[in-house]
C-alpha cells in the first residue's frame, strides 16, 4: 500500500488512522467536510468531501491513483440521529456508493468500518418476542452495509474487507460515549451512576484501533470481517472499577441505578483471534494506561 483514501478523516477514528498511515510511510488522501482534526503533513492531501455528492471528487481521486479505500465516514453515530432510520439508511447507501467509487477510481481494496453493534443488533432483532430499542437502528444500518458491501464487492471484483470496532476510546474523543462521559463526570464531580454492569464489554485504545485498521488493510483476507478489540473482554463493571482505581479511587460508583435494556453478548462474540492470526494485530495499550492518557487529554483540554 503506497497511497490510501480515508473518508471521515476528520473524525476521532479517521484522524488517528490518517496519522497511523503517515507514520508508516503511506500517503493519505483525507476526505471529509472539515479538516480541523486532520494532521498536517506533506504526505496528506485533504479534499473536501460530501457523501451526498461523491462524484464531484472522483476525477481528482482517480488522478492521485490510490491503492486502498478506507470508508469511515458515517453520519449520526451519536444523539438522536443514531435512531433515525432515514439517516441510517442513507449511511448504508453512501457506503455502497463509496465501494462503487473505490472500484471506479482504480483501488484494489475497500475496507469498511463496522461495529460490535452489528452483533448486538442481530441478537436483538432475531430473539423471539424481543422489542429492540431505537438505538439498534444504527447497528441495523451497519449490518446491512456490511452485507451489501460483500455482495457488491464480489459483483464488481474489488477486494472487500470489513473491520468491526468493539468500543474505541482515548485522547481526542469528544463524544458522549461511556468512557469519555464517565471521565468528564469525574472531573465535574457529577454522580457516577451505571447499570449493574454484568453485560460483557470490551474497550480498545484509539492508537490500537488505528493500527488495526492499517494492518487489516494491508493483511486482511478479501471478503473477511475482522473484530478490533483488546482480546480481554469482561463484564462492564470490571472495566468501570478499573477506572475508579486508576483515576478516581475516592469517588463513589453506583451500580444498578440505571436499567439495562440491551443485549448481553456472549464472550465469544468478542473473539479477536482471527484478526490476530490473519493481520498480526494485537492491542498494546493496557486499559489502565489508556484511561490515564485519556484523562490527561481531557484535563489539558479544559485548561
Amino acid at each position: 500500500m503506497k497511497r490510501a483514501i480515508v473518508t471521515g478523516a476528520n473524525g476521532f477514528v479517521g484522524s488517528a488512522l490518517v496519522q497511523e498511515l503517515v507514520n508508516n510511510g503511506i500517503e493519505v488522501i483525507a476526505l471529509d467536510l472539515y479538516n480541523n482534526n486532520i494532521p498536517v503533513d506533506d504526505k496528506i492531501v485533504f479534499i473536501q468531501f460530501d457523501m451526498n455528492n461523491m462524484s464531484a471528487v472522483a476525477k481528482r481521486l482517480s488522478d492521485l491513483k490510490p491503492d486502498l479505500y478506507y470508508h469511515l465516514a458515517w453520519f449520526g453515530m451519536n444523539g438522536k440521529t443514531r435512531g433515525d432510520a432515514s439517516v441510517q439508511i442513507k449511511n448504508t447507501g453512501w457506503t455502497i456508493d463509496a465501494l462503487q467509487q473505490a472500484e471506479e477510481i482504480g483501488c484494489k481494496r475497500f475496507v469498511g468500518a463496522g461495529s460490535i453493534m452489528e452483533y448486538e443488533t442481530y441478537y436483538a432483532v432475531t430473539e423471539q418476542g424481543n422489542k429492540p430499542g431505537i438505538n439498534y437502528t444504527y447497528g441495523a444500518a451497519k449490518l446491512a452495509a456490511r452485507a451489501l458491501c460483500m455482495i457488491k464487492g464480489a459483483q464488481i471484483g474489488i477486494e472487500t474487507v470489513w473491520a468491526e470496532i468493539t468500543n474505541a476510546y482515548g485522547a481526542g474523543e469528544n463524544s458522549p460515549r461511556l468512557i469519555n462521559s464517565t471521565l468528564r463526570k469525574i472531573l465535574a464531580d457529577e454522580p457516577l451512576e451505571f447499570t449493574s454492569g454484568t453485560q460483557n464489554y470490551d474497550f480498545v485504545y484509539i492508537t490500537d484501533v488505528a493500527r488495526a485498521f492499517r494492518l487489516i488493510g494491508e493483511n486482511g483476507k478479501p471478503f473477511y470481517h475482522y473484530l478490533i478489540g483488546s482480546s480481554d473482554a469482561k463484564p462492564l463493571k470490571e472495566f468501570l472499577l478499573k477506572i475508579k482505581s486508576t483515576v478516581a479511587p475516592h469517588k463513589e460508583f453506583l451500580f444498578g441505578d440505571v436499567p439495562f435494556t440491551g443485549v448481553n453478548l456472549p464472550l465469544e462474540c468478542f473473539d479477536c483471534s482471527a484478526t490476530e492470526k490473519d493481520t498480526g494485530f494485537r492491542s498494546e495499550i493496557p486499559f489502565e494506561e489508556g484511561i490515564k492518557r485519556t484523562m490527561d487529554y481531557i484535563i489539558k483540554e479544559k485548561m
